[in-house]
């Protein structure tokens, strides 16, 4: 198969069956007793990964007897998700294409909770109140291939009967791009909240070995798309984010069979060492950044669509023709969703509340950049 890596059993310590005990929920004193863990696996489109998570997957099956669940979500997130409206500029359609992705990247996380807490509590797999129904039946069906659920004799049609009946090793493959290291970090805190493994595998591939592999796809991703997403990239880091201690780079052209020996004992020590749950301040002081995450983005979000709203009656007082005032709009767009996003993940970096001279600061380099666009329309901001 095109792509095709072969992976090999490594020798490593067995899972440990039981773990330290400590004050649980149902949920948390099952896990703490059923050896599971999220794999992240990241890279660029195209790079190869959903070949070589298929490998994985059966040799972990062959070799060590453990249950491997792939999620590829270019399988589970529908296909409107990936395209831009044909009416819309390219700036903003790539930001179109964005929020979506983001919007089902959330949901499938949610299913993914729902799911882990039925496997948990024992019970019958049930649908969310709040989904989307084409991407809730895109993840039943992956469920269902894989043969964890089934639909039951005696039970409502909505609801499913979760097949695994053995606590043998289990590893939630998450297959998807993951260029930010907060959409990854996202995972990490679900695998947090039910004290499960967690380990991140990185695809390294060259920009231009991907898009020739990208032309072959039968869906295949604009050049542009892919061009953006390797210049955000965001190469998982161990020495400055702990969090990130357990992954491993591997790279798309060169894996040898020392990475197959690499990849089953992080898997094992990832099982092997679960994460700990928050404590209890922990989470007050975590719940205190977001709120302070929120109210600086939204101070900035306005401080600067006021930016771009005195650039347009600028421009209009200077009796701009209207593809000039279109032309202004769509560069004013994409430099403030840039900017934005920016500073999200500036934010989510450092993790600590900015203050009112950081939000003075930022709101002057935005001004800055805005006032050298408006000198290529002859306006003086």
């Amino acid at each position: 198969t095109k792509y095709a890596h072969s992976f090999l059993p490594a020798v490593t310590t067995e899972v440990k069956a039981a773990r330290k005990s400590r004050p649980m929920t149902q949920e948390l004193e099952n896990a703490s007793m059923w050896p599971m863990g999220l794999c992240v696996f990241c890279g660029l489109p195209a790079a190869g990964k959903t070949t070589m998570v298929r490998a994985l997957r059966d040799s972990l099956k062959q070799h060590k007897g453990w249950l491997c669940i792939h999620l590829a979500y270019d399988d589970l997130i529908p296909l409107e998700a990936f395209s831009q409206s044909e009416t819309s500029s390219e700036e903003a359609g790539q930001h179109s294409l964005a929020s979506n992705w983001k919007f089902y990247r959330h949901e499938l996380l949610l299913y993914l909770e729902h799911f882990l807490q039925a496997l948990l509590k024992e019970c019958h797999y049930l649908p969310p109140p709040k989904r989307t129904e084409v991407t809730w039946k895109n993840f039943v069906f992956c469920l269902k291939e894989q043969g964890l659920i089934s639909l039951g004799e005696d039970i409502p049609s909505c609801q499913h009967l979760i097949n695994i009946t053995t606590l043998r090793p289990t590893y939630f493959i998450l297959d998807d791009n993951f260029y930010y290291r907060s959409m990854r970090y996202e995972v990490y805190q679900l695998a947090r909240k039910y004290s499960l493994g967690f380990c991140q595998l990185f695809l390294d591939c060259q920009v231009e070995v991907c898009l020739q592999r990208n032309c072959q796809r039968t869906h295949p991703l604009l050049e542009e798309t892919i061009r953006a997403m390797a210049q955000k990239l965001e190469v998982p880091n161990s020495e400055k984010y702990t969090w990130e201690q357990n992954t491993l780079i591997l790279k798309s052209t060169e894996h040898t069979l020392e990475d197959n020996f690499q990849v089953l004992s992080l898997l094992s020590a990832a099982l092997e060492n679960p994460v700990k749950p928050l404590e209890e301040n922990t989470e007050f002081k975590e719940a205190d950044r977001a709120l302070c995450a929120a109210s600086f983005l939204h101070q900035a979000d306005q401080a600067i669509r006021r930016i771009v709203s005195l650039t347009m009656k600028n421009a209009k007082d200077n009796n701009l023709t209207p593809s000039e005032m279109k032309s202004l709009a769509q560069e004013l767009n994409k430099l403030k969703v840039g900017f934005l996003e920016d500073l999200k993940h500036q934010y989510n970096e450092k993790k600590q509340c900015y203050s009112a001279s950081t939000l003075a600061i930022n709101t002057s380099v935005f001004y800055q950049q805005a006032n050298d666009i408006a000198k290529k329309y002859r306006l003086c901001m």
